[in-house]
């Protein structure tokens, strides 16, 4: 394989029978089907993959999985591109185009490697400190910052894929196993045998987790197979499970309130695009709600602190072992390990058995700390270990020539000579820390573990638990039995009573890590020997040294968070997932407080970067935001209608016959509504059901007016205020029953209100026995208006008595054979009647009552009709008449407003005395000197008819204006200061082309007596 010289001859999960070709800065390579772009660039001896953030520095591959800190590339081109993917979970395939980022011109040859040169002038916030003067060179400095710091740029053009290649899918399961190594499979195992429906994911692609990483000659057993077996047997059964969903390839990106997790799925990312079918998504999110968390997510292996520890070839000692084991990839020729903890050792024997020359393991800790068992097989295979001896720096540029080491004393303290041991790979390990993002996200406290010297779950407020590395349990055995409890109990919980599952015995396994205490992350080490210029990186993605963080310390920072912002330390797409640990500890021993006292800082989700468009899904174009449609939605299009967006809704706007525009149409439907009748599809008003024994005290709760005494079969008008006293919504509400009301709101108030309703019962009142529910969908509602509407209805209608039938109130029959209930209410000024029938009979409603009007002259009308009908009689809409500053009072419904009652939302702030002011704008009628000329609404009205120069004092502004064709003039409402005391007064409109005189009138146009709606 001389097209891949770091290649093993046999071994690995690759497919050798399947070579796929692949670029990476517009060269050429080959790897096989399986690899990674990692492990492809590793087998052909590529080493520089990336520049740092910050320095520019050359770096290399460190991990082998999400955790990579370094090989962050962009994948793709043109609307394609996608920056910042990492390579180690990047699948290679046919057509693959990687480029490395952050560097110019090239990556071997970056000018902007400059940076590190002069690092000593750019220390950890120097660019808040340096860049502040002059002010307007601001600009200018941003833009140099930005482009000699930051990771990949982002595509411009619009994503291809946006829609159809983003899938959401709301799911819900018993068990939901964050996971799919061994402790996963375990938990996933017995709890399936339970009977739960049972969903496990795992961010690779495959599911098996370190059980991928053994090698063929490993001796280590579980349940008499080799862990490779086991794992297959297991999937084998899983699959057999009706009720079992195996998603690999999948991110638990986020643990939300109420076990509702949040899972990113890549689908067809790791296919070349001609590869994928029809109908098939890039990604997926999976949105599941579940009864029961179960998180094997693992752990981290940490870095050791030294100088110059991130030249290429410096790799955590894990991820070359798994190279080596999993994707018959060695990562060097000639290695040497370092090591503060036993799994290292493992590490070493497999490296040495795939053929990599390991010169020696250095362990930090005294002899008689070493691994038993497997401290005596690496004797035997001439590995050499040298205890209480570490790596203080490291030989190399562009990738690693030799390691320096020195023997460390009883303080843990360099003190010996220095040796220089030539090596291409430095396997390093300091320890683990368990993935607890989720955790956290979960609501879960964490507690710090002495043994492994970093946090793990403690408590959880939710229904979850942790098993495995993810809780601390690095013994396979003793993981295995924890997950098979783990999986019976949360099965039990969810309500499956099956047998516990016995977990498989364990034989000859000893690459868990022991213990390793926090001494071994202090890098004093790198400081030895005249290494006091050197860097020593702790954060790798973000370019953050060791002492950065001690000059965060001395700038007098000392809270966890604070320092991360500070040194950008956990910061990023990164998080801190190899980083945070070892940065707590040289907080620890640098301001003398206990590591155990330093809380990790925040995880936020998502823990692993998730895309935009598998996060906004379908939602794109027009359905970014969901477009709702009536039942009746069909009879306005074949009328010919024109619709406008109310909220989400389409509602009938006009209905323009041959020859007419907006303006005639809406004239002609507004006459036949006062002269005739007039038919308006209302389904989109807001509709909230409401029952229980404390219903009327709700009521009397958050509107203004009293309600114990509406009788049964009776409506009544409310007005709804926030807590600040103004008016936030309003509606008619009617008693079904006694303890039973049916609540309507404004079309677009609808959601709101229904939110508010909850958020007060559920926060306030809970005592209040009470239920609110939306029945808006559930109702198909016409309302008929005009002198014309009972001939209409009443032969249409069955078991209701027109003549007993009063304004405000309910009467419920039939209406042409549909059950139906009506509502003698009005928003036109007309004896009206709202027909509430179910949504599925709508539309044969309607065309009932059209065929029974024809003869009378009926008219559908659409909102603009409506909205000049109410106009006329005065009745306000929120949101025209109100903007979040006027009151009932200054509406003139203070007769709405019971200040009798106990109390109601809003009640206090109408006594501040800022609402009593007598200058308050207040709703009046405006009618124009000229009859012909119709205001802009939101025109300003100014006292004087010659405006002088600005600033100019505004006495208010038109909220509604319209030709009324009853009156045959232009009519207005708005808001003026002491508008009420202004009666007959004139002021004046601010037009474009100068002032207009306007005469203040009541706000009543039509039928000031309400004769016609009682009618």
């Amino acid at each position: 394989m001389t097209g891949q010289p770091f290649r093993r001859q046999t071994g690995g999960r690759i497919d050798r029978t399947r070579p796929v070709p692949f670029r990476f800065d517009g060269r050429a390579f080959e790897g096989f089907a399986g690899d990674t772009l990692a492990s492809a660039l590793l087998a052909n001896g590529v080493r520089l993959v990336a520049r740092s953030f910050k320095y520019h520095r050359p770096r290399g591959i460190v991990s082998a999985g999400a955790e990579e800190p370094n090989g962050l590339v962009t994948i793709g081109d043109g609307a394609w591109r996608e920056p910042n993917v990492r390579a180690t979970q990047v699948e290679i395939h046919d057509g693959l185009d990687a480029v490395s980022q952050n560097r110019w011109p090239s990556l071997g040859f970056d000018t902007g490697g400059l940076a590190d040169r002069l690092s000593p002038l750019l220390p950890a916030g120097f660019y808040n400190k340096t860049f502040m003067w002059p002010a307007g060179a601001w600009p200018f400095y941003e833009r140099m910052i930005r482009r000699m710091a930051g990771l990949g740029q982002a595509a411009t053009l619009a994503d291809p894929d946006l829609g159809p290649g983003y899938e959401q899918r709301h799911v819900w399961c018993d068990v939901l196993v964050v996971g799919g190594g061994a402790a996963g499979l375990m938990a996933t195992l017995a709890a399936a045998r339970s009977g739960a429906r049972v969903m496990v994911c795992d961010e690779q692609a495959e599911v098996g987790g370190g059980l991928l990483a053994y090698g063929a000659g490993d001796g280590t057993r579980i349940g008499g197979r080799s862990p490779g077996a086991w794992r297959d047997d297991v999937l084998a059964e899983l699959d057999r499970q009706p009720d079992v969903t195996v998603l690999p390839r999948t991110t638990a990106a986020a643990w939300h309130h109420g076990n509702y997790l949040v899972l990113a799925e890549r689908v067809s990312d790791h296919l070349p695009p001609a590869a994928r079918g029809d109908g098939v998504p890039r990604q997926r999110l999976w949105l599941v709600r579940t009864r029961q968390v179960i998180l094997a997510s693992g752990a981290h292996e940490r870095p050791l602190i030294f100088a110059d520890n991130d030249r290429p070839g410096v790799m955590l000692a894990d991820a070359a072992r798994t190279y080596a084991n999993r994707y018959g990839v060695l990562a060097g020729r000639r290695a040497i390990v370092a090591t503060g903890n036993d799994s290292a050792y493992r590490a070493a024997l497999d490296l040495q058995a795939a053929g990599v020359a390991v010169a020696a393991i250095f362990d930090m800790r005294p002899a008689g700390s070493e691994p038993g068992g497997l401290a005596r097989q690496v004797t035997a295979a001439g590995i050499v270990v040298r205890h209480g001896t570490a790596v203080v720096g490291s030989h190399g540029r562009k990738s690693l020539k030799a390691v320096r080491v020195r023997q460390l004393d009883s303080a843990g303290q360099p003190s010996g000579a220095e040796e220089v041991w030539p090596a291409d790979l430095l396997a390093v390990s300091g320890g683990w820390t368990p993935v607890v993002h989720l955790w956290s996200q979960g609501r879960g406290t964490l507690r710090h573990d002495e043994t492994i010297g970093a946090p793990v779950p403690a408590r959880m407020a939710q229904a979850g638990r942790a098993v495995g590395a993810a809780a601390g349990t690095f013994d396979l055995g003793a993981a295995l039995a924890e997950a098979a409890m783990a999986g019976h109990r949360a099965a039990a919980a969810a309500g499956f009573d099956g047998t516990a599952l016995a977990p498989p015995a364990v034989e000859n396994d000893s690459a868990g890590p022991a213990p390793v205490g926090p001494a071994l992350f202090v890098p004093a080490i790198a400081r030895a020997g005249g290494e006091e210029g050197r860097k020593a990186f702790v954060d790798l993605q973000n370019d953050v040294t060791d002492k950065d963080l001690k000059l965060a310390l001395r700038e007098g920072y000392r809270a966890t968070e604070h320092v991360k912002r500070y040194t950008t330390t956990g910061m990023g797409t990164d998080q801190g997932k190899t980083a945070n640990v070892n940065a707590l500890a040289i907080i620890a021993e640098q301001s003398g407080v206990p590591l155990s006292d330093l809380p990790p800082t925040t995880f936020r989700p998502p823990y692993t970067p998730v895309t935009f468009g598998t996060l906004a899904g379908s939602r794109v174009g027009p359905l970014f935001d969901a477009e709702r449609t009536t039942p009746l939605h069909v009879c306005h299009v074949a009328a010919g209608a024109h619709f406008e967006p109310v909220g989400q809704w389409q509602r009938a706007w006009f209905y323009p016959e041959p020859g007419e525009d907006m303006a005639a149409a809406v004239q002609r439907e507004a006459l036949a509504t006062r002269r005739a009748a007039g038919l308006l599809d209302a389904t989109t008003l807001g509709k909230i059901d409401i029952q229980g024994p404390d219903a009327v005290e709700l009521l009397n709760r958050v509107y203004t007016n009293g309600w114990s005494t509406l009788a049964v079969g009776r409506a009544r008008y409310g007005l709804m205020l926030g807590e600040d006293g103004m008016v936030m919504d309003d509606g008619v509400t009617t008693r079904l029953g006694e303890h039973h009301f049916h609540m309507t709101t404004t079309t677009g108030g609808a959601a709101r209100v229904l939110a508010w309703l909850e958020e007060w019962l559920q926060t306030e009142w809970p005592a209040l026995r009470v239920h609110v529910a939306s029945v808006t969908e559930q109702w198909a509602v016409m309302s008929l208006s005009g002198p014309k509407a009972r001939a209409i209805l009443e032969p249409l209608t069955e078991g209701v008595d027109f003549a007993a039938f009063r304004h405000m109130s309910l009467s419920e029959g039939r209406v042409a054979g549909v059950p139906a209930r009506l509502f003698r209410v009005s928003f036109t000024g007309e004896a009206s009647y709202e027909i509430n029938v179910p949504a599925s009979w709508g539309r044969h409603v309607w065309q009932a009552l059209m065929e029974a009007g024809a003869p009378h002259g009926l008219t559908a009308y659409g909102t603009e009709a409506m909205h000049l009908l109410r106009a006329e009689k005065g009745y306000i809409i929120v949101g025209q008449e109100t903007d979040g500053t006027v009151t009932p009072l200054d509406l003139g419904l203070e007769r709405l407003v019971n200040l009798n009652k106990p109390d109601f939302i809003g009640r206090r702030s109408l006594f501040r005395a800022d609402m009593q002011r007598e200058d308050r704008k207040q709703l009046v009628g405006l009618q124009t000197l000229d009859p012909d000329l119709v205001l802009e609404e939101g025109v300003h009205l100014v006292a004087e008819a010659t405006v002088p120069e600005p600033p100019v004092a505004m006495l208010g502004h038109v909220t509604s204006s319209y030709r009324s064709p009853s009156l045959g003039r232009s009519i207005a409402l708005g808001l003026v200061k002491g508008g009420r005391a202004r009666l007959g007064q004139t002021i004046h409109a601010a037009l474009a082309d100068g002032t207009h005189p306007v005469q203040i009138t009541t706000p009543v146009f039509v039928d000031p007596d309400g004769e016609r709606l009682r009618g």
